[in-house]
């Protein structure tokens, strides 16, 4: 059975509106171990032959058989399989990866077959072709002779049965074609099948068999068809090409439990080539590399930074509800004018101390309670005064509403039962009556009644428009008898042990009022009550509304520096064409393309999102010292920013790398 068989094929070539008929009625069989030439002029088909027979290309009709199995219709992948373990190819121009070292050059064919010895097989070929001290050279470091001969290595890489020579001597002078054809027939020697194409006789008379193309036509077929060539030894040694022929094991074309294992193989041990040629070619690039990277770099900056502040933004409004109490509940009475109307008597609730000690009777959740009145009054210091709200409270206030002074102290229970004269200032008053002195022990006068100043609130900005640090606290008797002259409670407090138990406690405390009242089933509440978890849930949720509003517009340069990197990618496969090729004659899948494209686009946007998290980290921090705004930088929003980077590297640069993945071997090869 002859090695390869092939019958009546052609290859035709729309141009235009006409047909470009490249291979006619083809037909030849060649068997294992032979040294055959394919000759003949310019056009005449000889490359398009060799590409056939190399899988490169496809018959536009007609039957290819390898080892007896028909290749002609086989899948790019299933290509590339047989490709790897059956097929070595020495190209004219050489072909190697400009930017990788002959060692790297040579283990490629090995990278895709999952070789894991593979830069040790690559060093002894080099060795062995004498190439040992120019391992770690790019092709541009290498003279023509050397790179063909590094194209050699790479051939026999795989151990193949087949090598397939396209005018490898075209390029060199003769010395150095006189060595690669010893070297050729020396491979043939040892039981390689070696197919040489070429234009020129005497390289042609090198070989036991002669073919010659004329017009896509086989016009002769010179020669002893089946006969392994007889050549004296060569010149550089036995050594010179490591044996491959007994080590090659056998090979089942179209096995899939087989080529899936490579396949695998190949996959997980081409991850580290694929990672290391997309470094090469970003540093190859540098400021396009770049380029990419900062648009990157900004959407990441912009996210961290805008969900710091969004989050900062909720730290502060937490930071100001806590100010207020924290699981509280606030029954006050009812409105004394319904639209502009007076009330019926007795619709409006009058609170008293004794309803504030019956509530914190009524449910086991409620920790303690707290009775306030308030009003204005006049407060005057030596020269100074000012107009200003007046609270009295229990000394349960303090802890209730967040209100430790942070100078002085707040008053006692028994300063509250003996109507003590004393007070503790906001600190706009502070302000306003003492300016930088300390006011803790002065006597002020408020409704000319004189007090002492016993401490100072801590300070908690303004609600709404009414500023919460214009206010004097005193005690609750004192403020009623002394000050306002009150009867009824202006408010009363209910802590809840925890949130969840606020809506049980409101329930209770409703029934309670409503039957101290004596309300009738039909009439409504003459009394209010308020859960400040509802309205810091409101203004959460708009500060959430907020950061989130501002993380999209931020999200938005992001898909800005994702379209920039699949530009970069769709230039870089431009750019990298006959690479691609390179790799898919050599053996690699649509896979193994996809992926190192792939690994490219996911790098480049790696490296911005860390750039732009250092960046982001340092912009918040910025606009927290300088501007005074709350940024807070949590781990979820970094690590966010981070897989939303990496899922654009991988969303926008897979379209460029499916792109690269689909390219036909022999176009690309061709690309220009």
């Amino acid at each position: 059975m002859a090695l390869i068989e092939v019958r009546n094929i052609w290859r035709t070539y729309r141009v235009g509106a006409d047909d470009l008929h490249v291979l006619k009625e083809v037909s030849l069989d060649i068997a294992e171990g032979e040294f055959t030439a394919i000759m003949g002029p310019s056009g005449s088909g000889k490359s398009t032959l060799m590409q056939i027979l190399g899988l490169l290309d496809r018959p536009s009709r007609g039957e290819y058989r390898l080892m007896g199995r028909d290749v002609s219709t086989l899948g790019d992948d299933e290509g590339a399989a047989i490709r790897l373990k059956t097929v070595g190819f020495v190209f004219q121009m050489f072909n190697l990866l400009p930017r990788t070292s002959a060692l790297d050059n040579v283990a490629l064919p090995l990278v895709y077959a999952g070789e894991r010895d593979r830069t040790e097989r690559a060093r002894g070929l080099l060795e062995g072709i004498g190439m040992g001290d120019r391992l770690g050279h790019t092709p541009a470091q290498l003279s023509g002779g050397q790179q063909q001969r590094v194209a050699m290595a790479r051939a026999l890489a795989n151990r193949p049965r087949i090598v397939f020579a396209d005018e490898p001597t075209g390029n060199l002078a003769s010395d150095q074609a006189e060595e690669i054809l010893r070297m050729l027939e020396t491979l043939n020697r040892e039981g390689i099948t070696v197919i040489v194409v070429t234009h020129e006789a005497d390289i042609a008379s090198r070989a036991r068999r002669i073919i010659q193309l004329r017009d896509g036509r086989v016009v002769a077929d010179r020669g002893q068809a089946g006969a392994m060539a007889s050549v004296p030894a060569p010149v550089l040694g036995a050594e010179a090409v490591p044996s491959s022929a007994g080590a090659r094991p056998p090979v089942r074309l179209l096995d899939w439990r087989s080529w899936r294992e490579t396949d695998w193989a190949g996959y997980r041990a081409g991850l580290e080539e694929q990672g290391r040629s997309a470094l090469r070619a970003m540093g190859a690039n540098k400021v396009r590399s770049t380029l990419s990277v900062l648009g990157i770099l900004i959407g990441v900056a912009a996210v961290i930074a805008m969900l710091a502040i969004g989050r900062g933004a909720q730290k502060a409004v937490e930071a100001r509800i806590k100010g207020l109490g924290s699981n509280l509940v606030t029954l006050s009475p009812g409105a004394p004018r319904i639209g502009g109307v007076r009330a019926e008597a007795g619709s409006v609730s009058r609170l008293k101390e004794k309803d504030a000690e019956v509530i914190a009777k009524c449910n086991p959740h409620v920790t303690r309670t707290d009775s306030t009145v308030q009003g204005s009054a006049q407060v005057v210091y030596r020269d100074k005064n000012a107009s200003t709200q007046v609270i009295g409270a229990t000394p349960a206030y303090e802890k209730m509403h967040a209100s430790e002074p942070y100078t002085g102290r707040f008053f006692t229970p028994e300063e509250d039962r003996s109507l003590a004269r004393v007070v503790l200032l906001g600190q706009t008053v502070v302000d306003n009556l003492f300016g930088d002195t300390d006011p803790v022990g002065s006597m002020i006068k408020v409704n000319g009644v004189g007090f002492r100043v016993i401490g100072v609130l801590p300070v908690k900005g303004a609600s709404g428009q009414r500023d919460q640090d214009d206010m004097i606290l005193m005690p609750l008797r004192t403020a009623m008898k002394r000050t306002l002259g009150r009867r009824h409670l202006s408010n009363i407090s209910i802590e809840c042990d925890s949130p969840e138990s606020i809506a049980e406690v409101m329930e209770d405390v409703r029934q309670l009022m409503r039957r101290r009242n004596r309300l009738p089933p039909f009439k409504g509440d003459n009394f209010n009550l308020r859960n400040m978890a509802d309205v810091q849930a409101v203004m959460t949720g708009t500060t959430g509304t907020f950061s989130s509003l501002l993380g999209i517009v931020a999200g938005i340069s992001l898909l800005v520096g994702g379209i920039g990197i699949m530009n970069i990618m769709l230039v870089s496969v431009s750019e990298r064409t006959r690479e691609i090729g390179l790799r898919k004659a050599v053996g690699a899948t649509r896979r193994a393309i996809l992926n190192q494209f792939l690994i490219e686009s996911s790098l480049l946007a790696l490296l911005g999102g860390a750039a732009g998290t250092v960046a982001g980290i340092a912009i918040s921090l910025t606009m927290s010292l300088l501007a005074g705004w709350a940024a807070v930088v949590t781990v979820q929003a970094v690590a966010l920013a981070l897989v939303f980077s990496m899922a654009v590297g991988v969303v926008f640069g897979y379209w460029p790398a499916r792109k690269a993945s689909l390219l036909s071997p022999i176009e690309a090869l061709r690309y220009e």
